[in-house]
């Protein structure tokens, strides 16, 4: 669909605000296109534009389109998207409450007479999804939601800034969807708080803030409707990955640990926390599709309300047990839930825990991470909704090729196997080779294990073997490339590990169900670095500079700003001559008061007299010969 211009678009390219005031010279605007949507932004930084996040907005799209298909389509109206064939669709029923699942709506159930309703983009459907986008700063999603998302009631564009308000309703009025996106200035907070009425709550809610969402979860479980969307974004990944486990814990009420798998660990340690605020007002959330991306993590969620499934919240979450040796883990759910008698379901805690206080493979101590989310991330019927439209509409979205390879690796993930090891991880442990992925899986399939990819990681290694059986293959492994064991400290989780005779026997012959369908497809499923200072942008602020050639110079200069830059020998030796000597400490120097690290003589024809004088820490203690660099300064 191609986006329609303004009627007169000579204003904002001469750079002229919303309220017709002329901006000073250094503020002009920039045009954006995306998608179906033509976004005006200033070009100072005060509400700033990411082109990597189109990713994020297309697949937003993608899922909040499917959505309104399943939604609409149990009151009998169809969707029509731009681009997509006329072919009769499956609409599968998502809500708890329901025990027969998938429905099959045809136009011949309709009463004689009546013709089918329909749906259509940019059009106003007063039966459609209600849409809240709460920090909406340029109103880019917003628009994109009016002009590509059919079935919709309204859009509420919200942001807490005047200007990106001001911004919001320049682009409203340039993309021609004034009847359908409402620009809000509020607090998001204030706002979904005061939507709390079941009446007045939101089909749909989408945050995207600058770092952590956490001060928006609460009021966001409760202003969403039953069984309503909830698309949340968390771009604190070095909170989220480990870095600092007591801020995660104050932000998300979960430690995260340090591994590999921090990125699925990220996505689990969200949904906990999601789940765990909808708790205390007798919610429960329903993932239907988590990704881990670029710089990201997205997860969308459905929100019912049941307090007997809320009872089932606690035996959903798990602490992780995580060896800081070998990098095994294991998982402790905080409860468990049994059968009883009448088909009731009995609710108790846990026994625990599953490890010793030393790993029982390299004897080193555990760590304790979580809790966080160990039941299925995704609905992988949902995602086969998605990614069906979007291969079937490949023009619709910019990065279409990027969305079918990444769901493709999700619905071959095992889904009852939470986070994952990876080669790397695996190979460096034991000082060995690194095994190909084919031949490390095949193993795996060879001795009765289940074993899949994952999308937040290249390398991973998803399977439900335990840790005792993947060290076993790893042993048989470094058999066939022997590690020197005499180089191995005896008290190294590789000695360790190695030292202990396998009982498995793996076979690495490579199985053809061992490569996955994503991969022999040459699908695009790991995103490359598109391009250099790639990454999340700089917060939004008034009066920001504009980032051109300037800025980037001023980036590149303050690179490694922390580290200690190479020093030339000159410098590093005049440095060195403010400091006195060991002798001089010890009160035996001979120079006194004038001693310094370095001895240098005072003239060129009393070298030898003064060679006697400098201090033995400052000789030269190489042999002749030896090609090391000698003279005042350098030890």
């Amino acid at each position: 669909m191609e986006p329609q211009g303004p009627a007169n678009p000579t204003p904002m390219e001469n750079g002229t605000v919303p309220c017709g005031e002329k901006r000073p010279p250094e503020a002009q605007e920039t045009t954006v296109i995306e998608g179906a949507a033509k976004i005006a932004f200033p070009s100072a930084n005060e509400v700033f534009y990411n082109p990597v996040q189109e990713f994020n907005r297309d697949l937003t799209c993608a899922v909040i389109t499917e959505f309104a298909r399943i939604q609409l389509g149990a009151k009998g109206i169809q969707i029509k998207v731009p681009g997509e064939k006329e072919v009769q669709k499956v609409v599968v029923d998502l809500s708890e409450q329901e025990e027969d699942k998938t429905e099959l709506k045809e136009c011949a159930d309709l009463a004689p007479g009546n013709q089918p309703r329909t749906a259509t983009v940019g059009e106003i459907c007063e039966e459609g999804l209600r849409v809240l986008e709460g920090l909406a700063a340029s109103g880019l999603r917003s628009i994109r939601f009016a002009r590509e998302v059919p079935g919709l009631r309204s859009v509420v564009a919200n942001d807490a800034s005047a200007r990106a308000v001001d911004l919001i309703r320049h682009n409203v009025d340039l993309n021609e969807v004034a009847h359908l996106v409402q620009p809000s200035q509020a607090d998001a907070r204030m706002l979904m708080y005061q939507h709390q009425r079941v009446s007045d709550r939101f089909e749909v809610i989408d945050l995207d803030p600058y770092g952590s969402p956490a001060p928006f979860l609460d009021a966001a479980v409760q202003a969403v409707s039953e069984g309503g969307l909830l698309c949340v974004t968390c771009t604190d990944m070095a909170v989220l990955a480990g870095n600092s486990g007591e801020t995660c814990y104050s932000k998300y009420g979960a430690m995260a640990l340090k591994s590999r798998a921090c990125h699925e660990m990220a996505l689990r340690i969200v949904l906990h926390s999601l789940d765990l605020r909808a708790n205390c007002y007798q919610r429960y959330v329903v993932p239907l599709l988590s990704i881990s991306a670029d710089f990201y993590v997205r997860v969308f969620v459905r929100v019912f309300t049941g307090q007997a499934k809320v009872k089932a919240s606690a035996s959903k979450q798990a602490l992780v047990f995580q060896c800081v040796g070998c990098g095994a883990f294991h998982l402790q759910r905080l409860g468990k839930a049994s059968g009883a008698s009448g088909g009731r379901v009995k609710f108790s805690a846990a026994c625990g825990p599953p490890v010793a206080p030393e790993c029982e493979h390299c004897g080193q101590r555990h760590q304790l991470g979580g809790p966080l989310w160990v039941e299925p991330i995704h609905d992988l019927e949902f995602v086969g909704r998605v990614l069906e439209a979007v291969s079937t509409n490949p023009c619709r979205f910019h990065t279409s090729e990027r969305i079918r390879g990444v769901l493709s690796v999700i619905t071959e993930e095992l889904p009852d196997v939470p986070l994952y090891y990876t080669l790397d991880q695996l190979s460096s442990t034991i000082h060995c080779s690194t095994p190909s992925l084919l031949q490390l899986r095949s193993a795996l399939l060879h001795a009765g294990f289940r074993v899949s990819l994952s999308h937040a990681c290249k390398n991973a290694v998803k399977t439900d073997a335990p840790a005792s059986a993947i060290w076993d293959i790893m042993r048989c492994w470094e058999k066939e490339c022997p590690v020197k064991r005499e180089r191995l400290s005896e008290t190294s989780p590789a000695f360790r590990i190695l030292s202990v005779e396998p009982r498995l026997q793996a076979n690495f012959t490579i199985r053809d169900d061992a490569n996955p369908s994503s991969r022999q497809r040459g699908l695009k499923r790991f995103q490359v670095n598109p391009k250099a200072n790639w990454g999340p942008r700089p917060r939004a602020r008034p009066g920001g500079k504009a980032a051109g050639e300037a800025m980037e110079d001023r980036r590149r200069l303050l690179q490694n700003k922390r580290k200690e830059l190479a020093e030339d020998p000159a410098q590093r030796a005049a440095r060195l001559k403010t400091f006195s000597c060991k002798r001089f400490k010890e009160g035996t120097c001979q120079r006194g008061h004038q001693c310094c690290y370095s001895h240098r003589p005072l003239m060129p024809e009393t070298t030898a007299d003064a060679a006697h004088t400098d201090c033995p820490q400052t000789h030269n203690q190489n042999p002749p010969g030896s090609g090391a660099i000698t003279g005042p300064g350098v030890d």
